[in-house]
Formats: structure tokens, sequence, C-alpha cells
């Protein structure tokens, strides 16, 4: 997946990660401080790569799609946008990609006669890594919006691997982490417990159970990032089933 949401989740600890919720950063659009912009910039940072995905799908180059990706980003983080959104019905998912595309199709020629940015930039996108990416991506038949969807539904599976390495790595198991995420998404007939437990010098019943509990948790925090994205009370399992249908 995209380095910048790798790099969100690896860099910090996981229990940064809640800061980000949508409803946490609507609230903070009210009443700005450094703590509600530090939360914007880590969401910006964590979900960003749909959004050039989208662009790009759409039929920009790579260059236009990076100024046009960080300039949205420019305008969403100094002109207040996520204030006009519906907090009590908004999902960042839908949020994000209707003022992308209000801003492609209203303000992108007027910010192309500037400088784009303002001359800064607010959260640093790895284009080159996202080029990679995206020529790697087999959704070459996807319309931008379906695209949209599937790198959404991806990069919460991203972060959702990359908080669960990072919860093994603090207990120094990383070791452990290494020889059990081939598991993770796997079909249980497809499970090698035999090879988990020689690589975990574990019992056949101990690896089962190793698994078990990793796959366990990996939902958990799955459904954690999803309800990062969901305004309080909004209904996490029809949200669950749309990123289904996306992947």
């Amino acid at each position: 997946m995209s380095t910048m949401s790798s790099q969100a989740t690896a860099g910090n600890p996981p229990g940064l990660f809640p800061a980000t919720r949508w409803s946490v950063v609507l609230a903070a659009t009210r009443a700005p401080s450094p703590e509600s912009a530090r939360a914007m910039e880590a969401l910006c940072r964590a979900y960003w790569y749909p959004l050039y995905a989208y662009v790009r799908r759409s039929g920009q180059s790579p260059h236009d799609a990076q100024d046009l990706t960080q300039e949205f980003f420019a305008r969403l983080l100094e002109h207040h946008w996520l204030a006009t959104a519906d907090r009590e019905r908004g999902r960042l998912r839908t949020f994000l990609i209707v003022a992308l595309k209000h801003f492609l199709h209203k303000e992108w020629r007027r910010a192309s006669a500037q400088k784009r940015g303002g001359g800064h930039t607010p959260v640093e996108l790895d284009t080159a890594c996202a080029e990679s990416q995206f020529a790697a991506d087999a959704t070459a038949q996807l319309d931008p919006d379906a695209a949209y969807d599937r790198q959404w539904a991806l990069t919460l599976l991203d972060l959702t691997i990359k908080r669960l390495e990072a919860e093994f790595a603090s207990a120094n198991r990383t070791g452990d982490f290494a020889v059990l995420k081939g598991c993770l998404l796997a079909a249980h007939g497809k499970l090698d417990y035999a090879g988990v437990a020689a690589q975990l010098g574990l019992q056949s019943g101990a690896a089962r159970v190793a698994v078990h509990r990793l796959r366990k948790r990996f939902r958990e925090i799955y459904r954690e990032e999803i309800a990062q994205t969901l305004a309080d009370g909004a209904d996490l399992n029809a949200e669950l089933r749309h990123l289904a249908a996306a992947l």
C-alpha cells in the first residue's frame, strides 16, 4: 500500500489514531487548535492515496495529479472546508470524494493560474511510490469512482495491518508477526497450521490459537479503522458491506 499511509501508522504509536476519528476532526473544525491541526494532517496523510488514484483514473498525468491532489489538501486545510460537512450523516470517504470533485470542477483551473499550494506543501505526498502502486494496480477497467472506493478499502486494510504489526513490535514479537501475517487473509481451508507451528516452535494446537487470536484482533482493528471514518452513530456494518463489495 502507499508509503504515506504506512508511514502514518508505523511512525506513530497505535493510540494516536483515534485522534483522527471523523467525528473528532469535524468537531475540531469548530474550534481550531494545534491538536486539531495535527489530527487533520494525520487524516490527510492516511487517506490521500485513494484521492490521488481518482485523479489519475480521471485521465490526469502523474505531474498534474500530484499538483491537483496537493492543492486540494492545501485548500482543505487552509479554508476549513470540513466545517461545511454534515457531521450527523457524513462519511469521511464520501465527503472527501465529493469535495475533490467540486474542487476539480470549480477550482483547479483558477488555482493553476497561481503557484499551486501558495508556495508551500502542508502535506507531503510520496507520489513516486503512488505511481508505482498505480501502475501495478489491477483496476484498469474500473471507473474513477469504483477505483476510489477500492483504494479506500485497501488503505484501511493497510492501516489495520500496520497497527497490528506495531502492537506485535511493542510486545517484542516482531518475528512472530512476520510468520503469522500470512494467515491474515487466507481462507480457513488454506491455513498452514503445521508450518506456522514449526516456524514458531509451538505445538499445533497453540499455533491454531495464535492464528485465531491474530485474525480476531485484525477484525477488531479493521472495524476501528472504519469507525474512525464515520460520524458517531453511523451504520458501521453498512460501510463494511460497501467496502467488501468495493474489494
